[in-house]
């Protein structure tokens, strides 16, 4: 069962911050995970929310901002005073982190509560600049949104986000155009998750961060887990996977 490092190594260090990529980018997992919005001028910025409230000193909405307003704030002393540098970073300067590495990219469209206009453009330009169609998954909410990236660059893999237990959403994935489903890891663990686990469809689950579920998820078949503990998560099944062999 492969890892991915959910908004980075988000659980040691600022979420979606430049210094929870690089720590991700020096571990051993398949993957990492992290949330596009775009400013008032059209960049694309990496952060979870709407807005900037929860994760910086700053109050308001991405949408109305542009990405020079947006670097004025401090987006990592809410963790630690230690990350009190970190801005808030461009997807083109989260792409150049991993641009040498291996891991596969998650790049979730966070447009499911604002239309942003172009978005899917413009993140499939910036891929196409750094050559890395063949490394992503573009995710989404936003089923309309995921369906009109599939019909844009239909090689790029392409993934389904929900919460809530489906009847057959394998075959809903399917209408779509989406090759993965990424779930809660509860629903994944009821009847619709064995029916598309055995459908063929990659499974992957958010957000795993204890070791428990980590092995009822990994017993059922899931592709894939996202972990705020990337490190700590990779060295348990690092371990498990040895003590089998030793079995």
């Amino acid at each position: 069962m492969k890892i991915y490092a959910h908004r980075g190594s988000s659980g040691t260090h600022p979420e979606n911050t430049l210094a929870a990529f690089k720590e991700a980018a020096k571990l051993p997992v398949h993957g990492v995970e992290f949330d596009v919005h775009m400013t008032k001028d059209q960049e694309l910025v990496v952060i979870h929310d709407e807005t900037i409230d929860r994760t910086s000193n700053g109050t308001g909405f991405i949408k109305d901002m542009t990405l020079a307003e947006l670097k004025e704030f401090d987006f990592g002393s809410w963790f630690s005073p230690k990350f009190k540098q970190q801005t808030i970073p461009t997807l083109r300067e989260v792409l150049y982190v991993f641009k040498d590495t291996d891991h596969h990219l998650n790049i979730e469209l966070k447009s499911d509560i604002f239309p942003y206009e172009g978005m899917e453009q413009a993140v499939l330009q910036m891929l196409t600049d750094y050559r890395l169609e063949p490394r992503v998954v573009i995710s989404s909410f936003n089923h309309e949104m995921v369906r009109k990236f599939k019909q844009m660059a239909p090689p790029i893999e392409t993934a389904i986000l929900f919460m809530e237990v489906m009847i057959e959403p394998h075959k809903y994935a399917e209408l779509v155009g989406a090759d993965a489903l990424h779930v809660f890891f509860p629903a994944a663990l009821r009847q619709m998750g064995a029916e598309a686990i055995a459908s063929g469809k990659k499974v992957r689950t958010f957000t795993v961060n204890e070791e428990k579920y980590a092995d009822l998820l990994k017993q059922v078949g899931v592709d894939a887990i996202f972990t705020d503990y990337p490190e700590k998560m990779w060295k348990y099944l690092h371990s498990q996977e040895k003590s089998g062999e030793r079995r």
